[in-house]
C-alpha cells in the first residue's frame, strides 16, 4: 500500500482521536436538549464544513425533525423556538457570522450552536453553545491533511454520532429512519 496514504490516514485517524478526548460533555448535553425541544433546526456551514452540515441536516430530517439548511431556495425563516446550528472550523466565514448576527438581533428565542476548532473566534462569540473540537494545527497537516480536511472530518464523524444519541433520545431506530430516507425516482 502506497507509504503517503498509510501515513495519511493515520493521522487523520490519531487527530479525531485527540479532538475526541478532549470533548466537553456539557456542551453535547446541552446541544441535544436543545435539538430535541426545537420547533425547527437550521444547519449552516461553507465550503466543504457546508457539506458535513448538510449531511447533519439530513440524518436530522430522517430522524423525524425538521430540519433546514440555510441558503437553499425553500429554506423558511428562522423564527423563536428555532435552533440555528453553524459548522465552522475558523469561526471567521463571513456569511456564517453575518447569519448569526441577523438571528441574534431578529429572532428572540432561538438558539445558537457552534461546532468549530476556534472557540475564541467571532461566531463562537455569538454561540449560545459552542461545541470545541480541538488539535489541528501540525506541520504534518499541510502534506498528509491539507486545509480543514482535520476539522472537517471530525466534523463528520462527531455529527454522526451525536445523531446516535439523538436516535437514543428520541426512541428512534434506524428503521423508522429508513421510511424518512428519499427515494430518487
Amino acid at each position: 500500500m502506497n507509504e503517503i496514504l498509510v501515513d495519511s490516514v493515520e493521522h487523520i485517524l490519531d487527530s479525531i482521536e485527540y479532538s475526541f478526548e478532549n470533548l466537553n460533555c456539557e456542551s453535547i448535553e446541552e446541544t441535544v436538549e436543545i435539538l430535541t425541544a426545537s420547533n425547527n433546526i437550521f444547519v449552516y456551514g461553507s465550503g466543504r464544513s457546508g457539506l458535513v452540515g448538510r449531511t447533519f441536516a439530513m440524518r436530522l430530517m430522517q430522524l423525524g425533525l425538521d430540519s433546514f439548511f440555510i441558503g437553499e431556495t425553500i429554506t423558511p425563516a428562522v423564527k423563536p423556538g428555532n435552533c440555528v446550528f453553524f459548522v465552522s472550523k475558523t469561526g471567521e466565514t463571513q456569511t456564517a457570522i453575518q447569519a448569526a448576527e441577523i438571528v441574534k438581533s431578529r429572532v428572540n428565542e432561538s438558539n445558537i450552536i457552534v461546532l468549530t476548532a476556534s472557540p475564541e473566534s467571532t461566531l463562537a462569540g455569538l454561540g449560545d453553545v459552542v461545541i470545541f473540537l480541538e488539535g489541528f494545527g501540525s506541520e504534518k497537516n499541510k502534506k498528509l491533511a491539507p486545509l480543514g480536511t482535520l476539522f472537517e472530518d471530525t466534523a463528520m464523524i462527531f455529527l454522526d454520532g451525536l445523531i446516535a444519541v439523538l436516535m437514543d433520545e428520541l426512541g428512534e431506530y434506524e428503521e423508522d429512519m429508513k421510511v424518512r430516507h428519499p427515494i430518487l425516482i
